[in-house]
Order: structure tokens, then C-alpha cells, then sequence
């Protein structure tokens, strides 16, 4: 192996900055048209479609089964806010001046589970169950849903399980779903999850098992153990399409945002998208759902820990998931409990990497010290993780040849839309969250 890293850093010197846990950012030299990169993906508007029909059909019954959603009419959806204040504190931190306008994607607080997570994971456990009951002659998809929220449904999806492996969010939001419908479930979780994500999920009557290991072990684990059961539906983080598209309609929802909000996205007025990225599921199909809502007028960036920047080995090498960065001597050990991930997803590195403008990495200080400051200027309070994307307007801003790669006009670049896409913290408990409070402050 040290042979292959010695290559590997000669021919991809930025490798090299990996292993040494520099912070780096990469623009994507290769990143096309939407035209030219969408055949890679495999998949297009009518199956963003289908998803988003699929969650309307369902909003009757979350409407009933989560009266958090009512207010919604049981639609899963998070606000957008701008976010002067802090913008004016990474201006004066980082000597830069961030033009346009910085906004914040709060899926960190999505109702349910309180992450990004419940976009993608919701969505595949109810596909699942609508699969399974029309299988059953139980449902039709003319029907009011609200009728899955009873003890006959409930009967019907206690004979089948769920297994899913997880560093926690996704486990949370597969967990509490599935359990609601009335599936017996089980989340694999990694070492490095958070304690209360487990007693939440054991509180809501999910089979929680735990490794020492990292997240690549509780999947292997959990898809075995589906394996072994007909019964046992595995949900794969990794390479599941349904997932993918679950994460996808949140490109049309922004754009409806956008729309009541007068926020224009066209080539004088560009959009910037940052998302944290672990395995890529979540990322990868916001980001896909976000070129399909607006074309090559946004590009999205995808922000890693030093400690783990899977997606940007996967993806810089062109090795994608046949590199992990334990391959290359790094630990996958960060505070960013959603991102610790070794292997990037290969679907999602493979279908996306046209389309993505670049990757950066960031060290768990950093992370904190913005999450501190987000609390200090506009009270909003995060996990670690979902900090990950809030550097990107500056590297952006710092990057001008990026921007005249992909001609991007001094004019067009002041009516910038930045939109930082907050992944999780919304149901950390008090505790919890004063820690981090006291970690960013010390």
C-alpha cells in the first residue's frame, strides 16, 4: 500500500493534502452541462416526479400519524432564512467579501427526525410500504393514505422488517418511520453515533445494534442480517436510487421557495449550493433535484472533515468506491458524527461527478467555531456537521478563477444566491447541544 499512495500522491498531488489533513478545496475541472452529464445518472424529471406524487399521496396519512406535519398538510419541508449576521462575521474572519446574499437551508430542523435524513429516508420506507400493500391488494394509489394510519395496516406491516446501517441520522429517520407504520426495524449503528440519537430510536421501539467499528461495518452487518430473512427489507445508504429521489424533489420545493420569495436564478443571478457531504446519498440528490430545478445556473459544492473526505478522494482519483481513506492512513475519526464515512458511495460519485463544481474539506475546529458563531449572530443552533457547508461562500469568493472557468461575470456574481444547506441539529438535546456551545467557545 505505500507504494500505491506514493503513486497516488505523485499523480494526484492533492491526495498528498488529504493524508497530511490540510484543508483543501477543488474545483471540478470536468463538471459539464446538465445536458451532457445527465445521461450518466440514469434517472430524470419523471422520476423526480413520481417521488414528489408519491409524498403527496402519503401527506394525508404523516398529516394524521405526525401531528408536527399538520401545520404543513403533511408535506416534510424546511424553511430558507437569510442569514445577514453571520454573513457579515465570515466577511470580517476571512478578510473577504462574499457578494450576493448568504441564506440558510434549514433542514436541520425537518419535522420527524430533524435532519436532512428525512427527505431520503422517509420517502424509501413509505415506497416500501406502499409497494408492499398494493402487493397485498390492501391500497390503491387512488385512495385517501390517511387510512394506513390503523391497527389493520399497523397488523399487516408487523409480518416485515427493516434494516438499515447508520452513523445516525439516517438511522433516526428510517427508525421512527418505520416504526410508526408498524414494521419491525433495525438500525446497525457505528461507533461514533451520538448516544441520544440510540435512545431515541430505542424509545420509539427500534431494535438499535451497535459496533465499535465504523459506519462501512454496521452497513455490511445490516445487510447481512437482511439477507438472512425474506422478510427483511435492507435499506442501502450507499447505492439505493430510491433514496436518491426521495432527496431529489427538494430542488422543485426550493425553486417554489425562491419563487415566493423573489429570489431569481438565471445567469445573472447564479445559485451557490453547499451541502456536507458523508456517503452522498443526501447530497447527491438534493444536488441532482437542484440541476433539474434550475439547470447550469446552480452549482453545488460539497463539503467534507478532513478526517473523512471520502467523495473527494472517490472522486479526484477517479477510484471512487474502490478508495477509502483508511486506504490512504486516515482515520475517519470526526466530530461530524453524519460525515464520518470511509467509502463514498460509487452510484453517487459515479452519476454525479459531471455535474458537481468542487469539493473542499474542513477540520473539526473549524466546524465548531462556526457552529458557535452561527448561535452567537443569529441564534440558530446546529450539530457539528451540519456547519460543514458554511465556509463555502467564502472559498467560493476566493476562488476567482473558478468563477471565470465557468463564466461567471463580476455583475452576475454580486446578484449571487448562497444557499448553505443545514443537515441536522434541530432535536439535539439541551445538553447535548451546551456541550458543543462549550467546545465551539473554548
Amino acid at each position: 500500500m505505500t507504494n500505491d499512495i506514493e503513486t497516488l500522491s505523485r499523480d494526484f498531488p492533492l491526495v498528498k493534502q488529504l493524508i497530511e489533513l490540510e484543508e483543501v478545496a477543488w474545483f471540478n475541472p470536468n463538471v459539464t452541462s446538465l445536458e451532457k452529464g445527465l445521461p450518466y445518472v440514469g434517472l430524470n424529471a419523471k422520476d423526480i416526479q413520481d417521488a414528489s406524487d408519491r409524498l403527496s399521496r402519503f401527506a394525508p396519512y404523516l398529516a394524521k400519524a405526525f401531528p408536527e406535519t399538520k401545520a404543513s398538510n403533511g408535506i416534510i419541508e424546511s424553511e430558507i432564512a437569510a442569514i445577514p449576521a453571520m454573513q457579515t462575521w465570515l466577511e470580517q474572519e476571512y478578510q473577504t467579501e462574499i457578494q450576493g446574499k448568504v441564506l440558510l437551508k434549514k433542514d436541520s430542523h425537518l419535522p420527524i427526525s430533524g435532519s436532512i435524513k428525512a427527505r431520503g429516508g422517509i420517502y424509501e420506507v413509505l415506497s416500501h410500504a406502499e409497494q408492499l400493500a398494493i402487493k397485498a391488494g390492501l391500497l390503491s394509489t387512488n385512495d385517501d393514505y390517511s387510512k394506513l394510519f390503523s391497527e389493520q395496516f399497523r397488523d399487516f406491516f408487523k409480518q416485515y422488517s427493516i434494516a438499515v446501517g447508520s452513523t445516525g441520522n439516517l438511522g433516526l429517520s428510517i427508525g421512527i418511520m418505520s416504526a410508526k407504520l408498524g414494521f419491525s426495524v433495525s438500525v446497525h449503528m457505528s461507533a461514533d453515533a451520538r448516544q441520544w440519537k440510540k435512545d431515541k430510536l430505542r424509545f420509539h421501539g427500534v431494535n438499535v445494534v451497535e459496533y465499535q467499528q465504523d459506519y462501512g461495518v454496521a452497513v455490511e452487518q445490516g445487510r447481512k442480517e437482511a439477507e438472512q430473512d425474506p422478510n427483511c427489507f435492507f435499506i442501502d445508504d450507499e447505492n439505493s436510487k430510491t433514496l436518491f429521489l426521495g432527496y431529489s424533489v427538494a430542488g422543485e420545493r426550493v425553486k417554489q421557495q425562491f419563487d415566493q420569495q423573489g429570489i431569481r436564478v438565471d445567469a445573472e443571478h447564479p445559485l451557490f449550493v453547499y451541502l456536507p457531504c458523508g456517503v452522498g446519498g443526501g447530497p447527491g440528490g438534493v444536488a441532482f433535484g437542484l440541476k433539474m430545478a434550475f439547470g447550469d445556473h446552480v452549482h453545488c459544492i460539497f463539503a467534507e472533515p478532513t478526517h473523512s473526505p471520502c467523495m473527494l478522494l472517490g472522486v479526484h482519483t477517479g477510484l471512487h468506491d474502490k478508495i477509502s481513506v483508511q486506504d490512504i492512513g486516515i482515520d475517519n475519526i470526526t466530530a461530524a458524527d453524519g460525515l464520518a464515512v470511509g467509502r463514498a458511495s460509487g452510484f453517487v460519485g459515479r452519476a454525479m461527478e459531471r455535474l458537481l463544481d468542487g469539493y473542499y474539506t474542513l477540520s473539526d475546529e473549524h466546524m465548531y467555531r462556526l457552529l458557535g458563531q452561527l448561535n452567537q449572530t443569529e441564534g440558530i443552533q446546529l450539530e457539528p456537521s451540519a456547519l460543514a457547508g458554511m465556509l463555502g461562500p467564502v472559498l467560493v469568493s476566493q476562488n476567482p478563477s473558478y468563477l471565470n472557468r465557468i463564466s461567471i461575470s463580476e455583475n452576475a456574481f454580486k446578484q449571487a444566491t448562497h444557499l448553505v444547506w443545514a443537515t441536522g441539529g434541530g432535536m439535539v438535546p439541551k445538553q447535548e447541544m451546551e456541550s458543543y456551545l462549550n467546545k465551539a467557545a473554548g
